[in-house]
């Protein structure tokens, strides 16, 4: 409790002497930490392997590229960015002008998960640091090693009085939460981001809550079956499922429900062969605590592929659930791992009933070839973001906002709004001296005609 309070007073002592401020000085540290994860790839891959058995492939296209990516896009778009933006000015403030300002908030706390332990982590202090604060970021007990490399680039580029990384359990969580920062970042689960909220609310804390929840995938009869099997398999199995955006449950046209199975399998066998659970690229389960929850939603239910386990390498295999009703236990959670459950509709009218009818999902997939369909999904179901015709791949960009919505979760980042979302927008009008237009003063006389004139 003690180092943690010690730590945020160098921080604030740091960042109120202004050492943040200077746009240079913030691109050539995003440029250091580049450098210095590109230093440390073998480093951050075998930590992963580690961790969660990805692949050295997996790995960097899901955690190192896409930080990659996002520090050189940053970068190279900061300066303007940063510059005071003028606004118009209402005629009723003439003769004046309108400027906005961005403005860090000042010690910010990022709070990350262990599902993408790296990405999840430096992503958003990228946002941070360019924005001009400074950073506390606590990973992920539940994948130290990652854990640990995070820790070692962090401090190799960074002085602690500007970022500093916060290691431990609960009891590091609670004392966190316990002290007043400027901004919270939380990604991770529904339940600890009520708590991460409580906690923000005695300080007023603002925060960004990157959460999760049931992600629906819809497949209609119109839909390249071939192509959507190939990407919902490798969206939903990707990290062992273990993705906030991850294809939690398939809702497929009656139809077409028995042909797309039947590719599933074929795209199943294709990636990971024969049995998954022998396969040295694909993820584990983080923990025995998520193997059990996971291994009880199968229970009593008909699986029609996969299904099988191996306690030794915490390793479920690929599995396909049918026959379900919203009243099946696997419906009543985030699944967060390698279990895909298939309910089917007849028309998109039920679809949208049946979403909307439950929180908003962080992610929403469809896969069709009518425009008109499209266009009512996206229309009258409200979700944090996503595809058509494809799985995952919306987050790839950082041309494009992520974030959720209602229970999935309230602000966004990636790229521009990174930026936005470390930064408070200072409004400022400044007005001439040369004229005092004595309208608004009292007394007001008949300055009332006037002045619904003006509007």
């Amino acid at each position: 409790m003690q180092d943690i309070a010690n730590a945020l007073e160098i921080q604030r002592y740091y960042y109120t002497a202004g050492k943040t401020k200077n746009i240079i000085k913030r691109m050539e540290f995003l440029k250091n930490l580049e450098q210095s994860i590109r230093n440390h790839e073998n480093d951050i891959m075998e930590a992963l392997r580690k961790d969660l058995n990805k692949a050295p492939f997996e790995a960097y296209a899901t955690e190192i590229g896409m930080v990659l990516e996002e520090i050189k896009f940053v970068t190279k778009k900061l300066k303007g960015w940063a510059k005071p933006r003028q606004v118009k000015t209402p005629i009723t403030n003439f003769p004046s002008v309108s400027r906005i300002y961005s403005e860090p908030y000042g010690i910010v706390l990022i709070m990350s998960p262990w599902n993408y332990p790296f990405q999840l982590s430096i992503s958003p202090l990228v946002g941070a640091i360019a924005a001009g604060n400074c950073a506390i970021v606590k990973p992920s007990n539940y994948s130290p090693n990652t854990s640990a490399v995070i820790e070692q680039i962090l401090t190799e580029v960074f002085p602690k009085e500007y970022v500093t990384v916060i290691q431990g359990g609960r009891d590091a969580n609670k004392s966190l939460l316990e002290q007043k920062f400027d901004y919270i970042f939380f990604t991770g689960s529904v339940t600890v981001g009520k708590t991460v909220m409580r906690a923000a609310s005695e300080h007023l804390t603002p925060v960004t809550l990157e959460l999760g929840g049931k992600s629906p995938c819809i497949v209609d009869e119109t839909a390249n079956l071939e192509l959507a099997a190939r990407r919902i398999v490798w969206g939903k199995f990707l990290n062992s499922g273990q993705t906030c955006v991850a294809p939690d449950y398939l809702l497929v046209h009656h139809n077409v429900k028995e042909v797309l199975l039947k590719k599933l399998k074929k795209y199943i066998h294709q990636f990971y062969g024969d049995e998954a659970c022998t396969n040295e690229n694909f993820p584990k389960i983080i923990n025995e605590k998520h193997f059990d929850r996971l291994l009880g939603l199968l229970e009593g239910e008909k699986i029609v592929i996969g299904g099988t386990f191996s306690r030794q390498s915490n390793q479920i295999s690929p599995t396909v659930i049918d026959h379900i009703t919203w009243n099946s236990p696997v419906m009543s959670e985030e699944i967060f791992g390698p279990i895909l459950p298939v309910l089917e509709f007849s028309n998109l009218d039920e679809v949208i009933t049946m979403v909307n009818s439950r929180p908003k999902p962080l992610a929403l997939y469809y896969f069709t070839t009518k425009k008109e369909n499209e266009k009512k999904i996206i229309g009258n179901i409200s979700y944090g973001g996503g595809c058509i015709n494809d799985t995952i791949m919306h987050l790839a960009t950082s041309h494009m906002p992520f974030g959720g919505v209602g229970d999935s979760g309230m602000g966004r980042y990636h790229g521009r709004d990174s930026f936005d979302t470390f930064s408070h927008k200072k409004s400022v009008l400044k007005k001439a001296n040369w004229l005092d237009i004595p309208l608004r003063y009292p007394p007001y006389k008949d300055h009332l005609k006037t002045l619904k004139k003006m509007f």
